[in-house]
């Protein structure tokens, strides 16, 4: 069980590396929209699983990104930033029972899921684009990027995750 565990995780970081590199950085939509999916690997990581680890997964994950696309770490730093708040954003959507050994966010409400996957996608954008701008003269553009970004990944992610998902009759 704990082998299929690594070995689905290893997949969904390949293919989602792959599927970022290879076709959504192709994609620009009204000229300035490529969506980021590699989110989904932040999103989908196991929850009780040790932190050091997904911290550097998410390193990984990252500057994989970041070597393929020559962005100079903002991935990393930005996937980085995501995987050490997962906890509080954890605790601030699911509440108490993000605490229990037993909390699986299958078990959680739609809502809940869609809140968490759209906190993450946000705040994941908004560390990315103020890094690349890195100006806060160009605040208008900065929050250009990040909404319309964040709502063609999150619809994105939306539509991977109906995709993938395993549904329990």
């Amino acid at each position: 069980m704990i082998n299929n565990l690594y070995i689905i995780n290893i997949i969904r970081f390949a293919l989602l590396v792959l599927v970022q590199v290879l076709v959504f950085n192709r994609l620009n939509f009204f000229g300035f929209i490529n969506p980021m999916v590699y989110v989904l690997f932040l999103y989908w990581y196991p929850i009780k699983q040790n932190r050091a680890v997904f911290i550097g997964l998410s390193f990984l994950l990252g500057l994989s990104i970041d070597f393929f696309l020559d962005t100079m770490a903002v991935n990393a730093a930005s996937s980085i930033t995501i995987a050490y708040l997962r906890p509080v954003i954890m605790r601030f959507v699911f509440g108490v029972n993000y605490e229990f050994q037993g909390f699986k966010l299958g078990n959680a409400t739609q809502i809940q899921q869609f809140t968490f996957l759209a906190l993450l996608i946000v705040i994941h954008h908004l560390v990315f684009f103020t890094l690349e701008i890195f100006s806060f003269a160009n605040l208008l553009l900065l929050l250009k990027k990040t909404l319309s970004i964040s709502l063609a990944t999150l619809v994105l992610c939306l539509l991977f995750g109906s995709l993938f998902s395993i549904r329990k009759e």
